[in-house]
């Protein structure tokens, strides 16, 4: 091996090793989101085995915290309870960040909460977290400030 070689390594042993203690520690990536001059930090489930595990089994969840989800493509995603010992509000987004729908889930239910139109996002709150912070159908949710 020259030189060179070594130091072009480096990168993708680097990124091998975070990739494989993100995968052990099973934790979700944490962004923030902005919804009407308000930040919150959401923990992101965007793939198929993420998405199902959602937030079944939590007992608490932040003040402003959350679960997003954000799908391959734009399709009628629907939500239940199943295994969700706590109340949440779920917020419908279409491509372009748009609350396209809000409802409230009842906890450990197995009835089934079904977006108005196509979705490319959704966006669980604790339960009544939108009705309480003034955000409604219509309203944006942003990726940056």
């Amino acid at each position: 091996m020259s030189p060179g070689q070594g130091i072009k390594r480096i990168p993708f042993i680097l990124s091998f090793l975070l990739f494989a203690s993100v995968v052990q520690s099973q934790t979700l990536l944490k962004m923030p989101l902005y919804i009407k001059g308000k930040e919150i930090w959401v923990e992101v489930a965007k793939t198929p085995e993420e998405q199902i595990r959602g937030l079944m089994g939590r007992r608490h969840l932040d003040k402003d915290g959350g679960m997003l989800f954000v799908f391959e493509k734009e399709d009628y995603h629907a939500f239940w309870m199943k295994d969700t010992p706590i109340g949440l509000s779920i917020a419908f987004v279409d491509r372009e960040g748009r609350i396209i729908g809000i409802r409230d889930m009842e906890p450990l239910t197995l009835e089934t909460h079904v977006p108005p139109q196509p979705i490319l996002y959704a966006l669980e709150m604790r339960k009544g977290w939108f009705s309480a912070n003034g955000i409604r159908v219509g309203d944006f949710i942003r990726f940056s400030k």
